[in-house]
């Protein structure tokens, strides 16, 4: 049975998020995504760039989905809860979960990233060996 890895990370919107109305622009809730993936990677040791360091490979992003609920704006503090979701095929898999500090639904989204060879500019259809070392680790 696998287990589930979520990590929750704080954000104070800043001014240069938000629009003219004093609301987050939509395309920022990319970079909250982005900020915890980030967060989640180094909490448990899937940092972007060691990856690419030890095995040369990077992890684009090929989609993006997010669903708004809720407005924030300027000062506003959001979580950003990021949950892996764990598969048998050649990618990651998140979940994000935006609220506000009133536990109020803000922000769903999801993003899924291939493994790319940037020796080769090939896409991997199986899944590196790392992964599947760290899926071990912490998933099993």
């Amino acid at each position: 049975m696998t287990k589930s890895l979520t990590h929750i990370t704080k954000v104070t919107v800043r001014f240069s998020e938000c629009d003219a109305l004093r609301m987050v622009w939509h395309g920022n809730y990319v970079k909250y995504f982005e900020d915890g993936r980030e967060a989640f990677g180094k909490e448990y040791n899937l940092e972007y760039m060691d990856i690419f360091r030890k095995t040369g490979l990077a992890i684009p992003l090929v989609h993006i989905e997010c669903d708004f609920k809720k407005m924030v704006g300027i000062g506003e503090t959001i979580y950003v809860e990021t949950t892996l979701v764990d598969n048998p095929a050649a990618k990651i898999i998140f979940n994000y979960t935006i609220y506000n500090d009133r536990k109020e639904l803000v922000c769903k989204g999801k993003t899924i990233q291939v493994f790319l060879d940037t020796e080769k500019k090939e896409l991997m259809i199986t899944v590196p060996p790392f992964f599947e070392d760290w899926k071990i680790k912490y998933l099993k």
